[in-house]
């Protein structure tokens, strides 16, 4: 055997190796049954995983118009999963969802299958920490919406929480993204607005019971209404972590600050919760 082929053995080898060690990512048809369907979801195991450790779980939601392969394509999710040693679970929402459940269609049951059949499905499935210390929920945009009302209404689901970029209330653009579609034009039913905004749910926190991490780029249109989420959750005395900086509504942004939302949640699953 000649130099060069022993070069590229030790190629092929180092590469074997590094592949086996990297993170899984697999995607799956997960069933609904109050949509009767089958909904599509990546699901990200770390390096080493093991039938013999529990791992804690990230639940990643996309925005409006996206689909559960954005996160993956997009940004580096997948090593992050291997650094920090949890799972990643990004599921399919809908085109426009909002991660609500839709009394009038069946098609849009989207909270019951995010916060009920898809965490049992994972947890029947992987090995999970079967808690709340060990769930955590976070998104983009649309996403970001539903990570942060999701969480609020099962606090005895997720112990912690976050959103970029996210459509915290969504009361000054009437006309945008389905919004109508799903619960009326905004002049008809005001009430059904207001009561899904996550502004206006700040008061069902209780301090210290979800750990919160919001961020949102300054050039972002919905950057105004992010700072004003972070001055409610600040009269209401919610703690919670608040990061600002340049950028837009585009990946650019949310491949930044995955990384940092990433390291929030380790360190949340890393530490004793709070009593």
């Amino acid at each position: 055997m000649n130099l060069k082929q022993i070069l590229l053995l030790s190629l092929a080898l180092f590469c074997f190796v590094w592949a086996s060690k990297a993170a899984k990512v697999d995607t799956l048809n997960i069933p609904s049954r109050s949509m009767a369907k089958e909904i599509k979801t990546v699901v990200i195991l770390p390096k080493g995983y093991s039938a013999n450790t529990k791992y804690p779980v990230l639940y990643l939601l996309h925005g409006y118009s996206g689909n559960y392969s954005n996160w993956v394509k997009n940004t580096t999710v997948a090593s992050l999963a291997d650094q920090y040693g949890y799972m990643v679970v990004c599921p399919d929402g809908g085109f426009g969802s909002w991660y609500w459940d839709s009394a009038n269609d069946r098609n849009y049951q989207y909270e019951t299958f995010v916060s009920k059949e898809l965490v049992d499905y994972i947890d029947q499935h992987y090995m999970t920490v079967k808690d709340r210390k060990g769930r955590a929920i976070t998104g983009l945009s649309m996403g970001g919406h539903g990570a942060l009302s999701l969480a609020i209404k099962h606090q005895d689901l997720y112990g912690a929480a976050g959103s970029t970029a996210g459509g915290v209330d969504f009361r000054p653009f009437p006309l945008n993204w389905e919004i109508k579609d799903r619960i009326g034009n905004y002049a008809d039913v005001p009430q059904a607005w207001d009561d899904r905004v996550v502004i206006n749910m700040i008061p069902k926190l209780l301090n210290n019971k979800l750990r919160l991490m919001i961020d949102c780029g300054k050039e972002d249109f919905f950057y105004t209404v992010n700072v004003a989420l972070h001055d409610k959750l600040m009269y209401h005395n919610i703690n919670h972590t608040f990061v600002t900086s340049e950028g837009g509504h585009n990946w650019a942004y949310w491949s930044r600050s995955i990384i940092y939302q990433m390291a929030f949640f380790n360190e949340f699953f890393n530490q004793p919760e709070k009593k």
